[in-house]
Order: C-alpha cells, then sequence, then structure tokens
C-alpha cells in the first residue's frame, strides 16, 4: 500500500476509546461542514479493536502506530502514517462549525505550518502567556499544537525527525536544559515549541495567517479562574454544526478541551445531521 493515497485531509491521533469516541464526533462534524473532506484516524491495535460499523463507515483511513503507554510519544509518527500529501492534523477534542477549505491555499505558503497563539469564545486573538510561564521563561514559541499542517516535503522531514529524537531523550533535556519544567513525561506542546525553536520558528509558523487557529476553552484563556470549568461557567447550545457559547456563534473550530462534554446525545445530535 502507497503511503500517500489522496492529495489531503484531516488527521488525528485517537489511542484509548475516549479518544476514539472525541476522533468519531470530530469527523462526523467536519463531514458536516465539508461533505468531500477525507479524515484519518492513527490509533494502536488495542483501540482499533473497539471499532463499530459506525466508525468504519466515518473514518476513511485507520494507520495503526504500536502501542505505547505515553500515547503523545506516537505524536511524530503522524507524518509518516498520514496517506494524504497535505494533512491538518487536530487534536481529538477539537469540533469544526463551518467550511474551512479555503485553508488549504494559504497553508501551502510553507511545508509545515504550526498553529500560534488562540482565540477565545468571544473571537479574540488571547496573547496573555500567563498560563505558559514556563514558555516565557525558555524562551518558547507561543505555538498550540491542537492543529498544524505539514505536506511531504524534506523540511517536514527534518522537523518530525527532530521531533522524535527530542521525545526520545526529553528525560535529559528535561533534566539539563529546560527551566522549572515540572511535567515528568513530554507533552505535544512542549516537544513542537522545542522542535520549532530549534528548527527556525519563521520556518513552521504563518503569524499573519491569523484564520489559522481554534477557539480554546481552557479557563485562564477565556479570563476565568484556573478551577472553572468552562462547562459548569458558560450556556452552550448545539444544533450542528453551529455552537453557540454564551450567545455567541462559534465560527472557528472549537478546541473544547473537557473532555467529558463529548456526551452520547452529542453524537447522536451530530449522527442525525
Amino acid at each position: 500500500m502507497r503511503q500517500h493515497e489522496e492529495q489531503q485531509g484531516f488527521l488525528t491521533v485517537a489511542i484509548g476509546e475516549h479518544y476514539l469516541t472525541m476522533a468519531y464526533l470530530q469527523a462526523l462534524s467536519i463531514k458536516l461542514v465539508m461533505p468531500n473532506a477525507r479524515y484519518c484516524i492513527v490509533t494502536d491495535t488495542a483501540t482499533k479493536d473497539l471499532l463499530t460499523e459506525k466508525h468504519i463507515q466515518t473514518f476513511d483511513y485507520i494507520r495503526l502506530v504500536e502501542p505505547t503507554d505515553w500515547p503523545m510519544e506516537r505524536e511524530p509518527d503522524v507524518f509518516i502514517k498520514t496517506p494524504f500529501k497535505e494533512t491538518i492534523k487536530v487534536e481529538a477534542d477539537l469540533i469544526f462549525t463551518r467550511d474551512i477549505g479555503h485553508w488549504w491555499d494559504a497553508l501551502r505558503l510553507k511545508p509545515i505550518v504550526l498553529a500560534t497563539n488562540c482565540r477565545n469564545l468571544r473571537d479574540q486573538i488571547v496573547v496573555d502567556k500567563g498560563y505558559r510561564k514556563f514558555w516565557v521563561d525558555n524562551d518558547l514559541p507561543n505555538i498550540y499544537t491542537g492543529m498544524m499542517y505539514f505536506r511531504f516535503t524534506r523540511e517536514a522531514t527534518e522537523f518530525f525527525t527532530l521531533a522524535r529524537k527530542l521525545y526520545k531523550h526529553y528525560n535529559t533535556i528535561r533534566d539539563t536544559v529546560l527551566i522549572n519544567c515540572r511535567e515528568e513525561r513530554p507533552s505535544t506542546d512542549v516537544v513542537y515549541a522545542l522542535a520549532a525553536k530549534m528548527y527556525g520558528v519563521e520556518q513552521c509558523t504563518i503569524p499573519s495567517l491569523d484564520f489559522f487557529n481554534f477557539v480554546h476553552m481552557k479557563p485562564h484563556i477565556q479570563g476565568w479562574p484556573s478551577d472553572n470549568k468552562w462547562t459548569d461557567t458558560v450556556m452552550c447550545e448545539v444544533d450542528p454544526p453551529v455552537v453557540r457559547i454564551n450567545n455567541i456563534n462559534q465560527l472557528n473550530p472549537v478546541h473544547y478541551y473537557v473532555k467529558e462534554w463529548c456526551i452520547p446525545e452529542l453524537i447522536e445530535q451530530y449522527e442525525r445531521a
């Protein structure tokens, strides 16, 4: 089987039952607003065994990686597992509310594009790094790996090779290089921020594409106390594909973050739509 079966599509890593469920909701949201869009999950054998007929009908591609007790280690594998020459990779707990097909032309300006900054529910770009003091201490770029674009190129190959090495040697980097690092195990945001800094931030971001980001529902980004879940703080109405939070229609992809928001009743709404 050839690696690249089609020109472009969306991909997420879905390892574990909960992530599989969120990936299914995500795929439904994408295909609702972009009926011709193609979608791939990268998963392990244990999760593949949980696939039902409705999953198989919705996912266009299912690619396998080796099992691990820390699924984030598999993030760089998306580059060699994607069936697309061009991929928009998104985290599983993110849904789409409108057609973003026009993004592809702009993203082709570079072989890899990491999202910079994010938005609050009022559609404002968030530049406050208050909850990212670690990023400030280590002079890391304010990238968000909830969303990224990459194309099969030499440059992208180099970037993901670098990211894979950073995962492999994370413990040494954590203990000898990073300042005030409290992450015992590597998160994607930290590893990819390090990779971007080493690779060259200007080579893998396009800050002028301020539409290439998402609404992040973390409390601090919304200006709330850190112990406030957004699901307990604001009103949310869903009429697929519309997501309305505090009476504001969310036009950007929504990174709902609180994974318990993805309930069977919500999935049924998208299945009916």
